[in-house]
């Protein structure tokens, strides 16, 4: 079976969420249960030079978005065994940064249409083309619009993804009109309409022939108002076509047995994890400690991710005899709120207010803890990353995390980590007070969670299994 993943972010050659490590993992595994994968990036000027060098150009010719004909070049390139090809147009794709240009519609338009009438060119026909996200939305609406009388493109099936629905690629429809020259009917009734406007992701939600997202409970969850971002009705409308499959990380990339950012190497030695969490200590200043917990937040400082939770109970959190560790980027006031604290609490709170991917798996190997209280959280992957390496997961019961942690019963002793349902500031805190409680009073607990943990697995082995059941169910 072939399958072209069309996407807009991929690691390890351009990045700015968990998007892009799902394009740049999910393949190798598909490959290596047998299915031929490839993928499909813009050649954005990010990319670094060592792989933009190692391109080689496939086909080169025009297509037209709206009346301007412009250059499609595709350069391919080997990268662990996946074939990734890049649409290359300096004009829509030469630039400093990834999205957030007053061009955007025209430069995925690009992209969507470039996807389609490259294929041909390629000598590569996909069974199934699995879109992601709302830069490739369009794909799907191409396709039964314009190409599907063709033979070529006759048996070619789509997939849409949802990453995260709260980004719908909206734009005017006089605009989408003149872009991918589509008649009134497309924008009355239940089509592309959406705000006054019109909607990549709508497209694809609508006319792809399957949709997925990347956990079962968001799956149910965005079909209520309330996480649905307007597209609720549209949803439950296609609940038969959609499926909830929960992300997985690459086990070779966050491997803490072989993870060349450690200074102590381990699978399940909590005292090598401890070596860890000492030198962390020392870098960041910190009180060298071993009783200590420490607790880790590795994000995104933004609203989504919980951050005015904490910013609620910040002083009654540093209160407890914790170390908070912080390593993110977002939104000014949390980032203040963060430096503040670590000014008044030197002993006790590091903020690293930067990305730093080395420091990043520093912080999940030393850490006790890992706080991720998200408002929504279509999948997540800090918590599996932290359930890798061992550090215990605090989350709020909401999409992905809900079905990657199950809260620890101490009658029962299941549970891999500890949660809390409500969006409440209080109920945050007294779970974190509780996972404290058990980290420093009861040891046989602790060692229970931790065996518990071992026994996860959030390869990309299983989802990819689902994945290729419905590819099989799609073409059949």
């Amino acid at each position: 079976m072939k399958v072209l993943f069309a996407a807009s972010e991929a690691v390890p050659f351009i990045k700015t969420g968990g998007l892009a490590d799902v394009i740049g993992s999910l393949p190798k595994e598909l490959i290596q249960q047998g299915l031929d994968v490839r993928v499909i990036l813009p050649k954005y000027g990010g990319i670094p030079a060592k792989y933009r060098d190692a391109m080689t150009t496939a086909v080169t010719h025009d297509i037209y978005v709206g009346w301007r004909k412009q250059y499609i070049g595709i350069q391919v390139l080997q990268q662990d065994g996946v074939t990734f090809y890049f649409v290359d147009n300096e004009f829509y794709f030469n630039r400093s940064g990834v999205y957030g240009y007053g061009d955007e519609a025209e430069r995925f338009a690009f992209f969507c249409k470039g996807v389609i009438e490259t294929l041909p060119l390629l000598d590569f026909q996909p069974d199934v083309i699995h879109c992601h996200d709302w830069q490739a939305g369009m794909i799907p609406v191409l396709l039964k619009a314009h190409y599907q009388h063709l033979p070529f493109y006759s048996e070619i099936k789509t997939l849409t993804t949802v990453h995260n629905l709260k980004y719908q690629g909206v734009f005017s429809q006089s605009l989408f009109k003149e872009l991918f020259g589509l008649s009134d009917d497309h924008f009355t009734g239940t089509a592309l309409e959406l705000h006054g406007g019109a909607s990549f992701l709508k497209g694809g939600l609508l006319y792809a022939d399957r949709i997925t997202t990347v956990s079962q409970t968001y799956a149910e969850e965005i079909q209520t108002p309330y996480f649905g971002e307007h597209l609720d009705s549209l949803l439950r409308h296609r609940r038969d076509q959609l499926t909830g499959i929960v992300n997985g990380i690459d086990y070779e990339v966050f491997d803490p047995m072989n993870d060349p950012h450690l200074v102590s190497t381990y699978r399940d030695s909590l005292p090598k994890k401890q070596l860890n969490k000492k030198a962390l200590q020392e870098r960041l200043s910190l009180e060298v400690r071993e009783d200590v917990p420490m607790v880790a937040l590795v994000t995104r400082l933004v609203q989504q991710k919980g951050l005015d939770l904490i910013q609620h109970v910040l002083p009654e959190i540093l209160s407890l005899d914790i170390q908070l560790v912080v390593l993110g980027t977002g939104e000014y006031d949390y980032e203040e709120m963060f430096k503040q604290a670590a000014l008044k609490h030197p002993d006790k709170v590091s903020a690293q207010i930067c990305f730093d991917e080395a420091l990043a798996h520093q912080i999940y190997a030393a850490s006790d803890l890992f706080l991720m209280p998200s408002q929504f959280e279509p999948c997540g992957i800090g918590q599996l990353i932290a359930l890798r390496y061992r550090s215990v997961p605090i989350v709020r019961e909401t999409g992905g995390l809900k079905d990657t942690v199950l809260p620890y019963n101490e009658f029962t002793g299941e549970g891999t980590g500890f949660s809390f349902r409500d969006y409440n500031a209080h109920d945050m805190l007294h779970t974190i007070r509780r996972a404290v409680f058990f980290y420093k009073n009861d040891r046989d607990a602790w060692l229970k969670i931790q065996m518990n943990m071992k026994k996860g697995d959030f390869s990309w082995k299983k989802s990819a299994q689902q994945y290729i059941g419905l590819y099989k169910e799609m073409v059949k």
